[in-house]
């Protein structure tokens, strides 16, 4: 496990930016190799994905040979609401650079079947190859995709019906009216994004601080689902200054001092 401590949420965009375009070019995807990521929504990875728009622009980055999987999806929410995450990932990235649209995948929110739409989606990541690189944001309750506290920490794509916590968290979201925010939704497990063969999880604002803590400096506990990280063999945790606030001054200073370790991670060695 790794902790990047980075000076505010635009470094973490580009630090985290960086990192993949570092990895998609070591990787050097092409015909019949395609490079695998996992992809979050929400506001934390917006500067990242921004950034990585820019890489496509400047002609640094393809994802002509790249096939992504989204973490969740609304159930019951039509594709083109505007808080449906199929909508944030076409709007916000995907229709700014080259992939192909048959290699994007989002977990279908309105299929008939929904634990059958689970269970293809583990099958098309298992068809892939696995993920070779899974990234994702966490919520204040250290919950990453929808595996709320109390989850399985081996748990698998499923339908998961929402918090109330997370209700009233996304209500600004529609109208701040709590009947609007949809009950259930579709999520990667936490075992589904441990079996990725690396993990970035981008953590930005003192309001996820307490969060950051529980997972670095506490043991692994399914009431925290982002702790199970602290058990995968190539974890990155990207956090801004807000987000150390609960740490111990120890642990920001000895992650602070493999900062010269860490950025050699950025280098593009071809």
């Amino acid at each position: 496990m790794r902790l990047i401590i980075l000076d505010n949420a635009d470094v973490v965009a580009e630090w985290a930016a960086r990192f993949v375009l570092q990895r998609v070019t070591q990787f050097a995807p092409g015909p019949g190799r395609h490079f695998v990521l996992g992809l979050p929504t929400g506001g934390t990875p917006l500067g990242m994905y921004r950034k990585l728009i820019q890489f496509y622009k400047e002609g640094k980055i393809s994802f002509k040979y790249v096939k992504t999987f989204n973490m969740d999806e609304y159930v019951g929410l039509p594709r083109d609401h505007p808080e449906s995450y199929h909508y944030y990932m076409w709007n916000e990235f995907f229709k700014h650079v080259d992939i192909e649209p048959g290699n994007a995948h989002v977990l279908d929110g309105n299929a008939p079947d929904l634990v059958a739409e689970c269970q293809r989606f583990e099958d098309l990541i298992q068809e892939a190859g696995g993920v070779h690189l899974f990234i994702g944001g966490i919520g204040p309750d250290g919950h990453i995709a929808f595996n709320e506290p109390g989850s399985s920490l081996v748990s698998r794509t499923r339908v998961k019906t929402l918090a109330y916590d997370t209700l009233e968290a996304n209500k600004r979201f529609f109208g701040n009216d709590i009947s609007k925010v949809p009950r259930q939704a579709l999520t990667v497990g936490v075992g589904t994004v441990m079996d990725a063969k690396e993990v970035m999880i981008l953590i930005t604002g003192v309001h996820k601080s307490l969060a950051l803590a529980k997972a670095v400096e506490e043991g692994v506990n399914h009431m925290w689902t982002v702790s199970a990280f602290q058990q995968h063999a190539q974890t990155l945790f990207v956090c801004d200054e807000d987000a150390t606030l609960e740490l111990r001054v120890k642990t920001v200073k000895y992650f602070k001092s493999l900062m010269g370790e860490h950025n050699k991670m950025l280098e593009i060695k071809r």
